[in-house]
């Protein structure tokens, strides 16, 4: 740049902005807050990045519907949990060089891994509290964890990642169930340390009833008990199993998210990572929507909580219209469509 240069600074990504050469057309939108209609469902917002909480809860909200970690391991934390837990043992040098680089403040590199992802998940809860932030657990893929440093050596190689070695089935798994206890001390820490009660926590990608029961144990085990100071932990409703068993899940979780996005590939038996049928994926398909409203009577009847927190009432204004019509208690919105979406239900 020089002086007298003429640039956009957009600030509107967090902390990785963007500059660009001489002055570009900016639409501005003003909304009076004022007049943005109270609705009876609650309507809640998707938040992947920490640093867009602040900026993000400014909006009209009941909460987040869904915290995402996966940004915090990926650009903060870079390195496999296992690869953190298993340091000292070690036996790349190249490896154990990288990681002591990144991580040179932290001589317990666990304890690297527990601070980097409390700090994240509490600087989302903390922009919104005291409102409910509804935190779901890991959820990578094989292919995923891979792309980490050093997740080659913990991570297989699967020809279908989506299908595969994936949420809760990890958790107990006695290769991983280590890095999920470091994870489930974050969230410890996070709400006893940091005091943030508001974080409620979420089971993804949960294939039966018996999972659920040994990820909840475990979780008990490391300090997070069901119940205890206001402790709510739900299941994503993403699976067939998830619905036709729904009075059983809803026996040991208090309440049920429904992802669409996973729900929705099951539902019609298509990888939604494949882009060659990637068109058949849509949350409106009548199959889907009759197993959406199987899970939100399923709740209802067990008075229990219900959201959802896929794309679909994101990206079509009827969807979210259904979703009201038939009871839903939450919808979790992208940022950017919170406003239309309210109007449009209004």
């Amino acid at each position: 740049m020089k002086n007298g240069q003429q640039i956009t600074v957009d600030c509107t990504q967090g902390l990785n902005g963007r500059v660009f050469d001489g002055k570009i057309d900016v639409k501005t939108i003003e909304h009076n807050l004022k007049k943005i209609p109270k609705l009876k469902t609650k309507i809640m917002m998707n938040i992947g990045t920490p640093d867009s909480a602040f900026g993000m809860s400014q909006l009209p909200n009941d909460g987040v519907g869904l915290a995402r970690e996966e940004f915090i391991i990926t650009d903060k934390i870079k390195v496999h949990p296992l690869a953190l837990y298993n340091f000292n043992k070690l036996k790349d040098k190249k490896l154990k060089q990288k990681i002591q680089d990144l991580t040179i403040e932290h001589k317990d590199k666990r304890e690297y891994f527990i601070k980097e992802l409390a700090e994240g998940v509490g600087q989302i809860a903390a922009a919104f509290y005291p409102k409910p932030v509804i935190v779901r657990l890991s959820d990578f893929k094989t292919n995923e964890y891979r792309q980490l440093i050093g997740g080659d050596i913990y991570e297989a190689e699967e020809e279908n990642p989506m299908l595969g070695f994936r949420g809760a089935s990890r958790y107990y798994n006695p290769q991983y169930k280590p890095a999920f206890i470091m994870e489930c001390k974050a969230m410890k820490r996070a709400r006893d340390v940091f005091g943030l009660k508001n974080i409620k926590l979420m089971v993804p990608f949960c294939r039966t009833v018996e999972e659920g029961k040994k990820v909840l144990k475990i979780m008990k085990q490391a300090g997070l008990e069901q119940g205890v100071d206001g402790l709510e932990v739900y299941v994503m409703a993403e699976l067939p199993s998830n619905v036709e068993l729904a009075d059983e899940f809803l026996e040991i979780f208090d309440g049920m998210s429904i992802g669409s996005n996973d729900l929705t590939q099951l539902v019609l038996g298509m990888d939604r990572d494949n882009t060659s049928i990637a068109g058949i994926a849509d949350e409106r398909n009548i199959a889907v929507k009759q197993m959406i409203q199987e899970i939100i009577a399923s709740c209802k009847r067990k008075d229990k909580y219900c959201g959802i927190c896929g794309q679909a009432p994101s990206d079509f204004p009827e969807f979210a219209q259904f979703l009201v019509k038939n009871g839903i208690e939450s919808i979790s919105l992208n940022p950017d469509t919170i406003i239309k979406t309210i109007m449009s239900l209004s």
